[in-house]
């Protein structure tokens, strides 16, 4: 049985556009995702990075779920660190009140950007180290007791509350705590089968999950053929360059790599964003099949990062793989 296909999206900023402009291509692009059948769209928290625009995550849901029926929205992740616990229950709740049966809070402890901007927002370096307590108390602004401060909306209000990480202090907190857990792949591929096996040790059914739900992602660019799939993916591999260079700017354009990085570089990105997939349709499904044998433990669900600079492209990617998987299902 093939896993569920979800949608991850960074809202980025492309060279010569600006973040009104990402906002457009998110609303395109979830309303073609729904169409197409993934099950999930997720954003995610960055902060001080001009090439992605999702860094008010809670208000871009918003905007993406009223521009859709049906599909699941959320946050993947809110860096819990960088907030008040309660702050974030009083925004989801808000959002589940707004969307009912449609919102997800994923949660990473990571701050989402650079130190220096993590001091910008308040954040207490501790908290990365407190995120089990964190997570409690959050989590406790949605249940019904009675207490002293509530969350307004958000006291009794259900929602799917994930774990996210890329190593394995969430994949053991997630086990722990009954939750469902999502490992960030598409740029932390080496401890992806410890992270799943410790998830999955770990586990103790809870009034959230009965049975572990593991989901991963990925980056996958599917063209009309290998060569336009495999063109499609430079745009990845120059934001990677880009950082490790210590040069972050926006989206650009796809480009011949063999004459921006050199041998080391080029190792060193690959072995980063060992998973990803390009080419046709055909190929990227192959290479995704290959990727899920090779695990130890079953993936319940995927999740795509398609970074591609050309939006029409970007949005028929989306639909190939879609319709790749409904031939296969």
């Amino acid at each position: 049985m093939l896993p569920k296909l979800s949608v991850l999206d960074l809202a980025p900023v492309l060279e010569g556009e600006t973040p009104a402009d990402a906002f457009r291509h998110s609303r395109d692009l979830i309303q073609v995702a729904e169409k197409s059948g993934y099950h999930r769209y997720w954003v995610a928290e960055h902060h001080n990075m001009e090439g992605i625009a999702s860094s008010a995550t809670a208000v871009l849901i918003c905007y993406l779920a009223s521009a859709t029926n049906k599909i699941r929205v959320g946050a993947g992740g809110i860096m819990l660190p960088n907030h008040a616990p309660l702050v974030i229950a009083e925004q989801f709740g808000t959002l589940e009140s707004m969307f009912p049966g449609r919102i997800d809070l994923g949660l990473g402890r990571a701050p989402g950007t650079d130190m220096l901007t993590a001091r910008a927002l308040r954040r207490d370096e501790a908290g990365a180290y407190q995120f089990d307590q964190l997570v409690d108390e959050l989590m406790s602004y949605f249940d019904d007791e009675h207490r002293a401060v509530i969350a307004v909306p958000g006291k009794g209000i259900q929602i799917p509350v994930w774990l996210l990480g890329s190593s394995l202090y969430s994949a053991r907190l997630a086990g722990i705590l009954g939750l469902p857990f999502a490992f960030a792949s598409h740029f932390a591929p080496d401890l992806l089968d410890d992270a799943i096996d410790t998830y999955h040790r770990h586990f103790t059914p809870s009034e959230h999950l009965e049975s572990p739900y593991t989901m991963v992602s990925i980056n996958a660019f599917v063209g009309e053929s290998d060569e336009e799939g495999e063109f499609l993916a430079s745009t990845l591999y120059q934001q990677f360059l880009g950082m490790i260079r210590g040069k972050r700017g926006k989206t650009p354009p796809p480009t011949d790599m063999e004459s921006l990085w050199s041998e080391d570089e080029k190792k060193h990105v690959m072995q980063t964003l060992k998973y990803t997939f390009a080419g046709s349709k055909e190929t990227v499904f192959r290479q995704i099949g290959e990727f899920l044998s090779q695990r130890n433990k079953p993936v319940d669900e995927i999740m795509v990062n398609s970074s591609i600079y050309d939006q029409g492209k970007r949005r028929k990617s989306y639909e190939l793989l879609a319709q790749i998987f409904k031939e296969h299902s």
